[in-house]
């Protein structure tokens, strides 16, 4: 039940027309990705408002960039979207993606709105990621060493 009415959210989503000139969120994700060339990990927020969220549900799960597996770990903060982004064999991520998308709706977003208002005022460093449909500005909390294993 909850799968599927994650799909039919992702479809509105999507499909929305005033969304036509943002990129999608996994463009960002796999852009910001290849741009740092593959690292070992990296973790940064992109605005809400800045790309079509056609990850909607998905809270821990594999992304594949050019051969490699990433863990990532995604949650809104309002005004932002979260991701944590790890290297890791791929490894199938159901169960932990049921528990945290589960674990959001029982704590009805309040969590993860007060990570939202903390990462706008720890904010320090931004990168603009090139996609096909133009720039996206996403944040770090931390300045990243590109060559970092950890």
């Amino acid at each position: 039940m909850l799968n599927r009415t994650i799909l039919i959210v992702q479809k509105l989503i999507t499909k929305n027309p005033l969304h036509h000139c943002r990129p999608l969120a996994s463009e960002v994700l796999t852009c910001q990705l290849r741009q740092r060339d593959l690292p070992c990990w990296t973790s940064f927020c992109v605005y809400k408002w800045s790309i079509v969220n056609d990850q909607f549900g998905l809270s821990h799960f594999n992304w594949e960039v050019d051969g490699v597996n990433y863990h990532i770990l995604r949650t809104g903060c309002f005004p932002y979207i979260k991701y944590h982004c790890s290297r890791r064999p791929y490894q199938d991520l159901t169960t932990e993606n049921t528990f945290f998308t589960v674990l959001k709706i029982i704590n009805v977003g309040i969590p993860t709105l007060a990570y939202g208002i903390g990462s706008w005022m720890l904010i320090k460093f931004e990168e603009e990621v090139k996609t096909s449909k133009g720039t996206v500005k996403v944040y770090f909390l931390n300045k990243e060493d590109r060559n970092a294993q950890y």
